[in-house]
């Protein structure tokens, strides 16, 4: 993630790792649908944020940590202004198949120019789990993103022995990706 600048992080929900970009010095905007979860996360981390309606999206922010609660579909380019990059560990993943042209275009269209993305996967046999998460291959991450981005595979390992619900959901095999996504020069 360049610099210390704000990362936007899609579907949040009550990831710790917004807790870990802050404490690195990013100021964090997440965007979640649900209250529940948004208030769990403030309430299980201690933080008490200030709330106001933010257009179609109601806006809780606590030093330098935002979230958006509302539909990730309603989302603006004026709502990502100032975001310099994006952590995408659970959205695109968090999609069933027949949805994720449609959350990689809304990213792409609402993104501020020039702005990466580092983007988690993971694949499994997606016949042996109804997801969320759902499986992504690689082929597919590099159809949603690629001419816009240049995709850069950084790294692909086997979690599946460090998952152990995976494993008693019946999954043979667990790989998972991170991606680095540059946007292409106009």
């Amino acid at each position: 993630m360049p610099g210390n600048g704000r990362v936007f992080v899609p579907l949040c929900g009550k990831s710790l790792d917004m807790i870990w970009l802050r404490a690195q010095g990013h100021e964090v905007l997440g965007v979640e649908i649900s209250p529940i979860a948004v208030r769990d996360f403030f309430a299980e981390n201690d933080l008490n944020p200030g709330h106001c309606p933010c257009g179609k999206m109601e806006r809780y922010e606590v030093d330098r940590l935002s979230i958006l609660c509302g539909d990730f579909f309603s989302l603006s380019a004026d709502d990502l202004a100032g975001c310099s990059s994006v952590y995408d560990r659970a959205s695109l993943i968090a999609f069933p198949r027949d949805m994720r042209r449609g959350y990689a275009e809304q990213l792409k269209a609402i993104l501020p120019p020039s702005t990466p993305i580092l983007l988690v996967t993971l694949e499994y046999p997606q016949d042996e789990m109804r997801g969320p998460p759902f499986s992504v291959a690689e082929d597919e991450v590099r159809d949603l993103f690629e001419p816009q981005y240049v995709v850069q595979r950084l790294h692909a390992g086997d979690v599946l022995a460090d998952n152990k619900r995976f494993r008693e959901r019946g999954l043979s095999r667990l790989t998972e990706r991170i991606f680095a996504l540059a946007p292409r020069e106009p």
